[in-house]
């Protein structure tokens, strides 16, 4: 993120570089860069005759090298993105020679989407080597994407509580081209210094605070069978808001970290955080579960949980339904 604001910060001063190539797993960075070199270097009147996308479907290398040759028109610079950029990684390194001497009026910006460049061939040597900005959005892991929540709503004033980013991770998982979509709605209709909570969630986003993946798995933790109880009838009643398969996932890897919780030699709450990479407001509730559940009982529901995740696919068991696959995985597991 810190990468990603350093090159928004020298756009900004107006100080470009001619080749931007955003490579990546995480197609979430590359929008927003080169939406922000779209929109910021050029001038309404500039960008008509001065900026062009192309599509890596549609077109090929020496196209855009053709196009990048090209002097702007009436204006310092002109802009070429190259979207979809990804479709041209077979020829990808025949832009070698041009980026050894770039033309300094031209900006191109290649969005490299869910691939990367091999840093050990010539083409990353020579960007590196000749000034371009050669950035890597990486896909970040779970735990990484409630802080991101935090910051970028801190960035415009609001706040937000762990539950209600927990939340929205489990509801949305990874995706943030997704969840900053859904945070844009909430600022719609928010004022500015407002705390995001579960209520608001539910209000706004649709996600019920009280019937999801993240209260179930909290229910099982503490044994509170009550609870889990009517969640999973909420969920045979509600399938294709509430799919097993993703029931499954979260319970498997919840149970897997408390594996290696029960594996752990010291479980003050900054290890346990830094082991299982969560965040610490959540250390509480596998310290909860480990009294709950004993290392052999855990090793026990993650070969039922696996068993149970056939089962949902189909495997050696006809006519599944979720609300009895649901009952059978409580009353196997609590």
């Amino acid at each position: 993120m810190d990468e990603v604001k350093q090159i928004i910060t020298d756009i900004r001063k107006g100080l470009y570089v001619p080749i931007y190539f955003l490579m990546g797993e995480e197609p979430y960075y590359i929008d927003r860069i080169s939406e922000f070199i779209a929109s910021e270097i050029l001038s309404e009147e500039e960008k008509g005759f001065n900026q062009m996308v192309l599509y890596g479907r549609d077109t090929n290398l020496d196209e855009v090298i053709s196009q990048a040759k090209r002097y702007p028109m009436m204006a310092e610079h002109q802009v070429i993105l190259v979207k979809e950029a990804q479709h041209l990684s077979r020829t990808i390194e025949n832009l070698s020679a041009y980026a050894e001497n770039p033309l300094s009026s031209t900006i191109l910006v290649f969005c490299y989407k869910y691939k990367t460049l091999d840093k050990r061939k010539k083409l990353f040597k020579t960007l590196r080597s000749n000034g371009a900005v050669v950035f890597e959005s990486k896909k970040m892991y779970e735990n990484q994407v409630a802080e991101w929540i935090r910051r970028v709503l801190l960035g415009d004033g609001y706040k937000i509580s762990h539950k209600a980013s927990a939340l929205l991770v489990e509801y949305l998982g990874t995706d943030l081209s997704r969840i900053y979509n859904e945070l844009e709605k909430l600022k719609i209709v928010l004022p500015s210094g407002t705390e995001i909570n579960p209520a608001l969630i539910e209000k706004h986003i649709g996600i019920s605070k009280d019937y999801n993946n993240f209260e179930l798995k909290s229910a099982i933790a503490g044994r509170d069978i009550q609870k889990a109880t009517r969640i999973i009838k909420y969920f045979a009643e509600n399938p294709k808001d509430n799919p097993f398969v993703l029931t499954i996932s979260l319970l498997h890897s919840f149970f897997s970290q408390l594996l290696q919780y029960h594996g752990l030699q010291d479980h003050s709450p900054k290890n346990v955080a830094s082991a299982l990479r969560i965040n610490p407001y959540f250390v509480s509730e596998y310290q909860t579960a480990a009294r709950n559940y004993p290392m052999k009982k855990v090793s026990a529901i993650i070969s039922v949980l696996r068993e149970m995740d056939l089962k949902g696919k189909g495997v050696d068991y006809s006519g599944a339904n979720q609300k009895d696959l649901l009952q059978e995985l409580l009353f196997r597991i609590a």
